[in-house]
């Protein structure tokens, strides 16, 4: 196995995130059209309960492991690292058997929560059926996850990747044909569909995990695994339990707060759009595309930031234990120009080729390309505070997380209802609200992290400052070229076909011309690095060009 350099460890993920979330989009194109709007709520209900408990059970463990494998690997304690590992599977079967039998046991009480006075849609004791449907997927997803943080934890990037992309396919298999199957050919209803497509999830990491463990067990010299350690290193499990929760539980914390995000959005939704006296079909379909279904296109946008975490942080975290900070400054510079150089124009692009985007995805809806068009853009600041956040766990500044995280939160948290108010009385959808209020939220938490981490290690972020300066022109190029071609191309909002082919020109034509000027400016060159840029000339061009 393959050990990544920073940068090429952090395109490797980037570009296995991408592509499994593009086909994490792609697949509700099928799936929507075969399970309506009423399906598609019942999905978001159970989807979203489901991530705020396996965040409890298991989002920082993987990370954890990670950077205590990091750790030990700089310091040469290896046995210290293998028996870490061990640990943490240990934890994992403890987490995710007590998280499974509290879906189990307490799914009714889940779904009358979420639901509350909503009638006329989807009943509870259908969002409990689903909800215990899904819950089977916490007993395998962990176990890959710490897999996968372990070999992250090397710099082993590429069989991490692949494992997620093998996850994401068979996944959507199960969920595809499942629902088929279940409404065209066996006739059930749609709650049994629904569940039939949720335990996609346990499937696709069962299959996953088996991948990692065959890579671990092929592997097992050359990371330690095979070698019996007579002695053992100067540290005992106890304070290994210690460092593993005292980095687990920020990132746990993180991960739930996000994920408690949508759950918070989608129940004031659904009490202030019933309060309005709206239909419980209309109210379910914002509330689920605000929470679920506009997110499933972010996620094009998110997994940029969430490929990177993979690299940066195993490499903060060794420039970080060597008290190497000017490292710390280039890393993170580094990064944030890298996401802003790729999020900022994908944002901007989704929201203004919203309506033809929504439609392919959902069919034509004007509240549903509303919606997207404002809610990518809590993508974008998500991405950067996803980068700071990292850094800051890598530094172990866990209190600075802990407050940046939790006062985007509540920020989000108290906003919601008053924006949703405000926005009803001057004449904006009132569910824009929420929107709005979640990308407070983020920037709030981005900006603490930013000035906390330039105050306390003074980190400057000159450079990063000097390259948004130079996006400027490429991306207002980009949007003039885009507005100018919906003026011109004739676009029916009805037909997929007619919208992919809007989308396809203006995407290539406006991408193409950010490209250019950026490369031209030699913004390219700054972000990605001489030697980066000239591998990837050589590959497109078959060794033709290079900037040598």
């Amino acid at each position: 196995m393959k050990k990544s350099s920073f940068v090429e460890g952090t395109l490797i993920a980037t570009l296995a995130i991408v592509f499994v979330k593009i086909l994490g989009m792609l697949y509700v194109i099928p799936f929507y059209a075969l399970i309506g709007i009423k399906g598609s709520a019942l999905y978001a209900y159970a989807y979203n309960i489901y991530v705020i408990f396996l965040d409890i059970s298991s989002a920082g463990l993987p990370i954890a492991i990670s950077k205590v494998i990091t750790e030990f690997n700089t310091l040469n304690q290896q046995e210290a690292k293998v028996r870490a590992y061990r640990i943490g599977k240990s934890i994992m079967i403890f987490l995710a058997v007590c998280v499974f039998i509290i879906l189990m046991l307490f799914a009714p009480q889940i779904a009358n929560l979420l639901l509350g006075d909503l009638s006329g849609g989807n009943t509870p004791s259908d969002v409990a059926f689903v909800i215990r449907a899904i819950s089977f997927a916490v007993l395998v997803v962990p176990f890959l996850s710490v897999s996968k943080g372990f070999l992250q934890g090397h710099n082993i990037i590429n069989v991490s990747s692949l494992s997620q992309v093998i996850e994401q396919v068979i996944r959507i298999i199960v969920i595809l044909l499942g629902s088929f199957l279940a409404l065209r050919i066996f006739h059930t209803s749609t709650k049994v569909a629904v569940s039939i497509s949720v335990t996609g999830a346990f499937f696709g990491g069962l299959v996953a995990y088996l991948f990692v463990k065959r890579k671990l067990n092929a592997n097992k010299k050359q990371i330690g695994l095979d070698v019996k350690y007579e002695k053992r290193d100067d540290i005992t499990s106890k304070e290994i339990v210690k460092k593993i929760f005292s980095y687990a539980i920020p990132f746990i914390i993180i991960n739930t707060v996000y994920s408690f995000y949508n759950f918070v959005d989608m129940t004031l939704i659904l009490r202030y759009m019933n309060y309005l006296g709206l239909d419980a079909l209309d109210v379910e379909f914002v509330a689920s595309a605000i929470s679920t279904w506009a997110p499933k296109i972010n996620m094009v946008v998110v997994s940029f930031a969430m490929g990177m975490t993979m690299s940066l942080i195993p490499n903060i975290v060794e420039a970080f234990t060597l008290k190497k900070w000017e490292q710390v400054e280039r890393k993170l510079n580094q990064a944030l120009q890298i996401i802003l150089f790729i999020s900022i124009p994908c944002t901007i692009g989704i929201s203004l080729l919203s309506t033809s985007i929504w439609a392919i995805f959902y069919g034509y809806n004007p509240n549903g390309s509303i919606i997207l068009a404002v809610n990518i853009f809590t993508a974008l600041f998500l991405n950067i505070y996803t980068i700071t956040s990292s850094t800051l766990q890598g530094l172990n500044k866990f209190k600075l997380v802990y407050k940046t995280t939790i006062t985007g939160f509540v920020l989000n948290a108290l906003l919601d209802i008053p924006l949703m108010y405000l926005f009803s009385k001057i004449g904006i959808p009132p569910f824009l609200g929420a929107c709005t209020a979640t990308i407070i939220g983020n920037l709030a938490s981005s900006i603490i992290s930013l000035t906390s981490l330039s105050k306390e290690h003074g980190i400057k972020y000159k450079e990063t400052f000097k390259v948004i300066m130079q996006m400027i022109i490429p991306t207002i190029a980009m949007i003039a070229v885009v507005v100018l071609l919906k003026l011109v191309l004739p676009i029916n909002y009805e037909s997929k076909l007619s919208c992919i082919i809007y989308i396809s020109i203006s995407s290539i034509i406006g991408g193409v011309i950010y490209l250019v000027i950026s490369f031209k400016m030699g913004i390219i060159k700054q972000v990605f690095g001489k030697n980066m840029v000239n591998k990837i000339l050589k590959k497109l061009t078959f060794n033709k060009i290079s900037l040598d």
